[in-house]
C-alpha cells in the first residue's frame, strides 16, 4: 500500500479549479479538527504546507474544504 499524501482541498465560492495544498501529518491532524469551524466562521488562518511554506487562507471565500489523499486514483466527493 502506498504512503498517504494528505492535502487540503479548497473549492472557492467564485468557482474554478480547486486549490490543493500538500500537508504534513501534524498539520493534517490540526486542520481535521478545526476545518469546519474555519469555513463556518469565515476566518483567516495560516497553514503550513509539507514543503514548509506558510499560506494564509481567507475561509470566507471558500465554498467547500476537506482533507484528501492525493494518492487516490478515483475522486468521488465524500467517499474513501
Amino acid at each position: 500500500m502506498a504512503d498517504q499524501k494528505p492535502a487540503l482541498v479548497l473549492h472557492l465560492a467564485a468557482g474554478g479549479e480547486p486549490l490543493l495544498f500538500a500537508l504534513t501529518v501534524e498539520e493534517t491532524e490540526r486542520l481535521t479538527k478545526d476545518l469546519s469551524h474555519f469555513v463556518r466562521t469565515g476566518s483567516v488562518q495560516t497553514i503550513q504546507t509539507k514543503d514548509g511554506s506558510e499560506v494564509a487562507i481567507n475561509f470566507s471565500h471558500v465554498a467547500a474544504a476537506y482533507i484528501d489523499d492525493l494518492n487516490r486514483k478515483t475522486r468521488v466527493f465524500g467517499l474513501h
